[in-house]
């Protein structure tokens, strides 16, 4: 797939406006970057078009403004960080389209770069509006993208924008994207394992019905296990479960028999009085207080976990394994993280919580691919043609 896309590398780019699609939707507090990951992932495109001459145009959304011009949701701390990276000036535009973003782009020279502010201060780049897109493409003569975490997306910027642009590609982080899901997505080495976590069975029916016709064994953990237990008949306390959805958990748990495909759940789990708790006790799956809440997989089922895992030839990996942003209840999560990392076979884990995940145990480097996009990267797995993969194609 990867390789019907042209790259940034064959793209003619001295003394041209290149419009370049970043995903700068970093985590803010208080106006302060608390995570620059994706700033840091866009660095060697940029760096390249910067060195062969580029007039670069920088563009990305940040949060949900809901197409209104909201102060604190404004791409200024980006560009700060992005220059300091960079170690050169970035201009930062006071809006992406209008007389001001033209006089930024006009001003520029050979290898400088401007950022424009956030697309979505205004409505039209989320409704794929193409009066829209068409102002966006007044500055620029060849476009890039580099955002995967945005191409699931039908965005003006993402996917109507690129239509307009005769040369078009794609930066060196989407290519990798694209390389490494395709590894698993065609033709995964055997055995074939996949690990979800998460809240919702919701969130993954798509991809779990997608799996099913491809692993050799599902790994499912965080509070969509829930479900999956609920399914089988336990009790659970007072954990949160998909009601309405046990009829479909008892359908995967079905098409996975019958595929032979292995399902393994939690066999113990940590629980705790609610989600702020700082106290956890270990039980069994069928022994869940009525009072209590299950907030992560026991240190059984990580045991059980890891030593299937070892035998991966791949593995991917979506979704937290239990409340890991409170460290009474993160130890499921680093836990599947570091056996993951551990496995010899070919490791992806596919954004969102499970990436910080992997970076805050300090794993990123063990792992063979770190998506930087989460539904970008299951929608991918799951066979679905991604809107701003689909418009760089010539």
């Amino acid at each position: 797939m990867a390789a019907e896309i042209r790259s940034v590398a064959d793209l003619p780019v001295e003394g041209r406006r290149v419009f370049v699609r970043v995903d700068f939707n970093v985590p803010l507090d208080g106006g302060t970057i608390t995570d620059d990951t994706r700033i840091r992932a866009a660095l060697p495109t940029l760096r390249k078009l910067v060195e062969a001459g580029g007039r670069l145009v920088v563009a990305s959304h940040l949060g949900r403004p809901k197409g209104s011009v909201k102060p604190e949701l404004s791409l200024e701390p980006a560009g700060t960080r992005l220059a300091e990276l960079l170690d050169t000036e970035v201009v930062l535009a006071d809006d992406c389209v209008g007389d001001g973003p033209r006089k930024v782009v006009g001003d520029l020279r050979d290898g400088q770069v401007a950022l424009l502010e956030n697309l979505r201060f205004h409505a039209e780049e989320e409704k794929n509006d193409e009066t829209f897109a068409k102002e966006l493409a007044k500055l620029c003569d060849v476009y890039v993208s580099d955002a995967f975490g945005a191409a699931h997306r039908a965005h003006a910027s993402v996917s109507a924008l690129p239509k307009l642009i005769a040369e078009r590609a794609a930066g060196s982080l989407l290519l990798g994207e694209l390389k490494a899901l395709d590894r698993i997505r065609e033709q995964p080495p055997k055995p074939y394992f996949a690990v979800l976590g998460g809240a919702k069975v919701s969130d993954k029916i798509n991809i779990l019905e997608t799996l099913l016709s491809q692993v050799d064994a599902l790994f499912i953990g965080g509070a969509m296990a829930n479900t999956f237990l609920a399914a089988q008949g336990l009790s659970l306390g007072k954990s949160r479960v998909e009601s309405d959805k046990l009829p479909l958990a008892r359908s995967v748990l079905d098409k996975a028999k019958q595929a032979g495909v292995d399902v393994l759940l939690p066999v113990d789990v940590r629980v705790g009085a609610g989600l702020e708790a700082s106290d956890a006790q270990t039980v069994a799956v069928s022994e869940v207080p009525g009072d209590a809440m299950a907030l992560d997989i026991g240190p059984e089922t990580v045991a059980r976990f890891a030593e299937r895992l070892k035998s991966g030839a791949a593995v991917f990996w979506n979704g937290p394994m239990g409340l890991f942003e409170n460290e009474t209840f993160a130890g499921g999560t680093l836990g599947v993280a570091e056996a993951i990392a551990a496995c010899s076979g070919f490791s992806v884990v596919g954004g969102g919580d499970s990436v910080a995940a992997v970076q805050q145990a300090g794993l990123g480097a063990r792992f063979d691919h770190v998506s930087t996009g989460g539904g970008a990267s299951l929608e991918y797995l799951e066979g679905r043609k991604l809107p701003g993969v689909e418009a760089l194609r010539s």
